[in-house]
């Protein structure tokens, strides 16, 4: 029997739930969802990707695991975790960052990988901020009419970032009733690794065919990607796998387990015939 905690959705998911033990939830039609400690948090697809992105971006600034933290505390207060192309005044993007007030144009803060830097470069500014509760750091930051408002999101934030940051390997997954029969769309999945991590982590990416050079299945094209570290492994399988259906990726393999698009409901499922310790995989 499930107890369910809160309920924190506008437009999509956005919801705890307890279980002990963990146990997988009903999935219907697409969405994503993170494990933790006897807990599962459910999004929707946009809030999984752009979990995802933060913390990307998080590790390409170099900023520690507190500041993504912050910054889905933030988010989940701000847009509940989505990119709005609307808000108070002339706010705008996932942590509704004014223009007028020096954040940026208005077309760059409505790129969530912008918006984040943005939100880490000001985070970052604030001294002694590791130190400070989560909602003060957030409400530093954003200098919002009610920054109490934030502490309602502070142990959902906090249980989200061992699963999007790589610490829990293997605990974000997503699903969809169709899958794409297009091919992977590798040329910006190197790109998107790039612009998110960063140069270093899009320079281990390596594209690989077959003999015959096709890719009319989909599946015949491989990316190959070497990460050393396991938790950014996991943190860049989490990308991928909240980005599937973006990119049209059909099969993910890191570290033993493998998620496949055909049977995304089942989450990462062991693999046996793993790729090399250290290489990531996709189709």
């Amino acid at each position: 029997m499930t107890a369910l905690l809160s309920v924190l959705a506008v437009g999509g998911y956005l919801v705890v739930r307890a279980f002990a033990p963990v146990i997988a939830p009903v999935l219907t039609g697409s969405g994503c969802v993170a494990t933790g400690d006897h807990q599962s948090i459910l999004l929707d697809t946009e809030q999984g990707s752009i979990a995802a992105t933060i913390a990307g971006v998080a590790h390409q600034k170099a900023m520690p695991r507190l500041a993504v933290t912050i910054a889905y505390a933030t988010a989940m207060q701000e847009s509940k975790l989505h990119n709005l192309s609307y808000g108070d005044l002339d706010s705008v993007g996932v942590f509704q960052q004014r223009p007028s007030e020096g954040w940026g144009p208005r077309r760059d803060l409505e790129d969530p990988i912008y918006a984040t830097s943005k939100f880490f470069r000001a985070l970052k500014a604030i001294p002694g901020y590791r130190k400070m509760p989560v909602s003060q750091a957030a409400q530093a930051v954003q200098h919002s009419a009610d920054g109490a408002a934030y502490t309602q999101y502070e142990k959902m934030a906090a249980a989200m970032t061992p699963a999007f940051t790589g610490q829990r390997g293997h605990a974000v997954y997503c699903w969809s009733g169709s899958a794409s029969r297009a091919p992977a769309d590798l040329s910006r999945i190197s790109s998107g690794l790039g612009t998110t991590f960063g140069t270093a982590v899009a320079r281990e990416a390596t594209d690989h065919r077959d003999s015959r050079g096709s890719v009319a299945d989909g599946t015949s094209t491989q990316m190959q990607v070497r990460i050393e570290a396991p938790r950014l492994g996991w943190e860049v399988a989490t990308w991928l796998v909240t980005h599937a259906s973006t990119y049209h990726i059909h099969q993910i393999r890191f570290a033993g387990y493998q998620w496949r698009a055909a049977a995304s409901n089942k989450g990462w499922v062991r693999d046996a015939g793993a790729p090399p310790e250290g290489t990531l995989v996709l189709s």
